[in-house]
């Protein structure tokens, strides 16, 4: 775990102050599973870990059980949480209706021919995933695609809102790939969104986009079967709203 974690503190040099790369360096962590769901997290271990003092850790504690991705217990410790499912299906609600509006948006204003190529870019490098099986650099191009939407149509805001709404979702994103959500299917859907921008079709793109957003109603059940110890109760309720949707 610690060549891990040191190894994500030296991608993220470049991303300001001690106290920034160390949240950003957890918050990746628990994403990616490196810190699992239920796991103890020790403040002088990971100072240790990143040879800083305890005070950025305990900032960082604080930052992610704000973004509900610990719980820190007074007098017993700080934990990762298990995935809330109800937290996972609120985000995706949230980012679903932000993405949307930003997909509508791009098809309707046009879209600047050095951000398609961009896009198209991103989507040329997610494909080279699927042969080289590397997940984790998909998961990264899969955010860089979105980012570069949301910024190439001028809606900076709408990504950090998304950015700080998603960390439960993310998880179950990062679960689901490939097994549960193959590369190939979603890289094709990243291809119709951008086309459907190109060709200025703006119901196409939403429906693109709103397809997309919702795939992980269809991996959510099976993830939970899969990994119940890293999941909170509320299968039932997952189960109810996937088959809202198909209906």
């Amino acid at each position: 775990m610690n060549t891990t974690l040191q190894s994500l503190w030296q991608d993220t040099l470049d991303d300001g102050s001690v106290r920034q790369r160390l949240y950003r360096v957890l918050r990746q962590s628990i994403i990616r599973m490196v810190l699992a769901p239920g796991q103890a997290l020790s403040e002088k271990e990971l100072a240790d870990t990143f040879a800083v003092s305890r005070q950025p850790v305990r900032e960082a504690f604080i930052r992610l059980s704000e973004a509900g991705l610990v719980e820190v217990r007074p007098q017993r410790g700080t934990y990762v949480v298990k995935i809330s499912q109800q937290a996972v299906l609120e985000a995706r609600f949230v980012r679903e209706a932000i993405e949307v509006a930003v997909a509508r948006a791009a098809a309707e204003q046009g879209l600047a021919p050095r951000v398609l190529a961009e896009l198209n870019e991103l989507i040329e490098r997610q494909r080279r995933c699927e042969t080289t099986t590397d997940y984790d650099r998909f998961f990264l191009l899969d955010e860089d695609f979105h980012r570069a939407l949301s910024l190439g149509v001028g809606h900076s805001a709408a990504w950090r809102v998304t950015e700080e709404v998603k960390a439960q979702l993310d998880r179950v994103r990062y679960l689901s790939i490939p097994e549960s959500t193959p590369i190939p299917k979603l890289t094709d859907q990243h291809q119709m969104i951008v086309d459907a921008i190109a060709g200025r079709d703006v119901d196409a793109a939403a429906q693109a986009m709103r397809l997309h957003q919702r795939e992980i109603l269809q991996s959510l059940p099976g993830l939970v079967q899969r990994f119940p110890e890293m999941f909170d109760a509320g299968v039932q309720r997952a189960e109810a709203l996937v088959k809202e949707v198909d209906a």
